[in-house]
């Protein structure tokens, strides 16, 4: 009987070493080869796959899909070792699109929720939040990247940030504008008058790195906190996004995106050929991931609209 458990951990291994963090993906896959121990099974089968994907019953079918995805990509790795493992069909436990449609900000969104930060507890906290805020809308950074930010990351002289192992592992350095840079340094100045210690904590593995966006206590952001204080922001700023859900701060990503394209456009520039400035300033593999965050809005459905007129018109 194959080694599920080895074979799971060798999985991960390769994965993660061509850049796929797979945490959620690892704990599941860790349930799923315990599932397989305990029923004996000889070959990963089809059968045992959708079986452990439908737990616990009544579970939400999307809840499903994405269980079942995870044994499918893990199956596949293990056909090679073992032939008689049957691979899950995809589209096997069928769902609706999951894309959330984001919600594009304007000018008066952001200041609006500018303002609204302002008026948190507290002039550290309320600091604090206003410049993450800029800083993400005017960078299109990811919001974890931001939150991750050590001090030596900005280099307020050069103008770069820098963003260490982000998705698929990958690092790379953003430029930023005088203004944002004047922003920033505004920010460490008052964080340092207000927080003269650093928050980090040296240990025998990883010397101290202090966080640039420090908490009212002098310590890093926690991820979830910073997306539950920006649903605040969101409502007392009076923004409504769809029926299901409320703006996110991951919408200022797509948001810089759209509002870049609109702008070369405007320009008259060659957008296609631009593209991949973006993807790379963006930090995405490939100008195809950056057409996840281009929504159809109708300023820059109009604008492609107009020069698409304008290619028909000059073509014999």
């Amino acid at each position: 009987m194959i080694d599920y458990r080895a074979a799971a951990e060798d999985y991960l291994i390769t994965r993660r070493a061509m850049g796929y963090k797979l945490a959620y993906q690892g704990r599941m896959l860790e349930q799923f080869v315990a599932y397989l121990d305990a029923t004996g099974a000889e070959h990963l089968s089809i059968g045992h796959a959708l079986a452990w994907a439908k737990q616990p019953p009544g579970a939400a079918r999307a809840w499903c899909a994405v269980r079942l995805s995870t044994v499918r990509a893990f199956a596949r790795y293990l056909s090679a070792l073992d032939p008689a493992t049957e691979i899950p069909p995809a589209g096997l436990i069928p769902t609706p699109s999951h894309r959330v449609v984001p919600y594009i900000y304007t000018a008066d969104d952001i200041a609006g929720l500018l303002t609204a930060a302002g008026r948190l507890p507290t002039a550290h906290r309320a600091d604090t939040y206003q410049t993450l805020i800029g800083l993400v809308a005017v960078t299109g950074m990811r919001e974890g990247e931001a939150v991750r930010l050590d001090r030596d990351d900005v280099d307020l002289e050069q103008g770069l940030l820098t963003i260490r192992d982000s998705k698929f592992g990958k690092s790379r350095q953003i430029p930023v504008h005088a203004s944002t840079v004047e922003a920033l340094a505004g920010y460490a100045a008052r964080r340092d008058a207000r927080r003269p210690r650093p928050d980090g904590r040296a240990t025998r593995h990883a010397p101290s790195r202090a966080s640039f966006f420090t908490s009212s206590t002098g310590t890093r952001l926690l991820r979830d906190n910073v997306s539950t204080v920006f649903g605040c922001l969101v409502r007392d700023a009076g923004l409504v996004g769809s029926s299901h859900r409320r703006p996110r701060l991951h919408d200022l990503r797509h948001s810089f995106a759209v509002h870049t394209l609109i702008r070369w456009y405007r320009q008259g520039l060659d957008v296609e050929q631009r593209l991949p400035l973006l993807s790379t300033y963006l930090g995405h593999i490939a100008p195809k991931s950056t057409y996840w965050y281009l929504s159809a809005v109708p300023e820059l459905l109009e604008l492609i609209a107009e020069r698409l007129d304008a290619i028909t018109e000059v073509e014999p």
